[in-house]
């Protein structure tokens, strides 16, 4: 849980200071990067959780395997559900085409083509990724609790 929280500071420090002054893409990206790190530590836990109480009989090897797991074990949990999809764009970001918008300004945008659909990143698309990922953390942390 530690590592985790480690990287939910880092990213907020990414979206509070550094966007707010910088506002470029790359912030973006490196936003989303630390996401997705966080999502997958968050993946890993309640995976070798759930193993040592039983839940499961073991754990995928392989990402989308372990994507699958997650979806069965939290499919109570919407917002944990939406977080996961969330995450599967975020492993792809990388290779997704993207369209810089406005850089250096108040609105700065990232386009991402992702499944042939148009996904603009803006401040606001960003704040609530944040919400959602903080419901997540507190459905992790219960779940580890648990």
């Amino acid at each position: 849980m530690e590592e985790i929280i480690q990287e939910k500071i880092s990213a907020d420090h990414l979206l509070y200071v550094s966007l707010k002054y910088t506002k470029t893409c790359d912030v973006i990206v490196n936003l989303i990067l630390r996401w997705r790190k966080m999502i997958e530590k968050s993946i890993s836990e309640i995976s070798k959780h759930a193993k040592k109480k039983k839940k499961i009989s073991s754990i995928p090897d392989n990402p989308k395997g372990q994507i699958e797991l997650i979806r069965k074990l939290m499919k109570k949990d919407q917002n944990f559900i939406d977080v996961i999809d969330m995450y599967e764009m975020f492993r792809k970001i990388e290779e997704l085409r993207k369209e810089r918008i406005g850089e250096f300004r108040k609105n700065v945008t990232l386009k991402v083509i992702y499944k042939g659909e148009e996904i603009s990143i803006n401040l606001e698309k960003l704040k609530i990724y944040a919400e959602k990922l903080e419901k997540f953390i507190t459905s992790t942390k219960q779940f580890l609790l648990s």
